[in-house]
């Protein structure tokens, strides 16, 4: 079985306490059943790689002794300079990194086949608060994917004859983001990324989309595809 969340942002923030309270990780129902067979992915900002603090590594160690085996994608608020330091390896049909306890980051541009199902991954977003970061510190250029990754994601969809289960993403396309922030079009301007990601949706055939990124929980009203997810477990069935 298969479940996706939204953002973690490493548990480090009383904000994100409390979602981890009201997300019930150890006491949601279905997760309890699951195995190392199972997964729950995080829809990127995981930042359980950030500063390697000791709160952060017991975070880690909590996560790796779950019943099921957590899977993240990479959002912009992650230390790139650390996960960079992991190998990567072949799993599931795509490149990911062993990062410790069981626990992966799938990469970029990738195809996987878990359990049956097609999913197509890319991280990475363009943080909007650059200039009240440090660069290297608290903000890293390599949070946006680079063409070479783009690229990399085409070869994997022509393999696949652009045809996937599901579709794993931090960001979403331009247009996507557009409409949901019509009253502050400001908020999430359209990037190569967002722009890439709305090729991808044209392109692509596949059941439904997640995305975190947003702080928000939902479904996309212009296209139903779409899902925000935040606070909310979903299953892919």
């Amino acid at each position: 079985m298969i479940y996706v969340t939204g953002d973690l942002h490493g548990f480090t923030t009383l904000e994100e306490k409390n979602r981890l309270s009201r997300r019930n990780f150890d006491v949601y129902p279905l997760l309890r059943s699951l195995t190392k067979e199972d997964y729950l992915i995080v829809c990127g900002d995981f930042g359980l790689f950030w500063d390697n603090s000791s709160e952060e590594r017991y975070w880690r160690d909590w996560l790796a002794k779950k019943p099921y085996t957590t899977l993240f994608l990479d959002g912009n608020h992650e230390n790139f300079e650390m996960l960079g330091t992991f190998p990567v390896s072949e799993w599931m049909g795509g490149q990911v990194q062993e990062v410790g306890g069981g626990m992966r980051h799938l990469l970029r541009g990738q195809v996987y086949t878990i359990d049956g199902k097609r999913i197509f991954i890319m991280g990475g977003a363009e943080s909007h608060d650059k200039e009240r970061r440090e660069e290297g510190i608290s903000w890293w250029p390599q949070e946006m994917p680079t063409e070479a990754e783009f690229d990399e994601a085409r070869r994997n969809l022509d393999a696949c004859g652009w045809r996937v289960n599901y579709v794993l993403t931090h960001s979403l396309p331009t247009p996507v983001q557009a409409q949901i922030f019509q009253q502050d079009p400001d908020a999430y301007p359209g990037n190569a990324l967002t722009d890439f990601l709305e090729e991808i949706r044209q392109k692509l055939t596949f059941r439904a989309w997640y995305s975190g990124h947003y702080h928000l929980d939902g479904r996309v009203i212009s296209d139903p595809r779409l899902h925000l997810i935040y606070n909310g477990i979903r299953e892919l069935k």
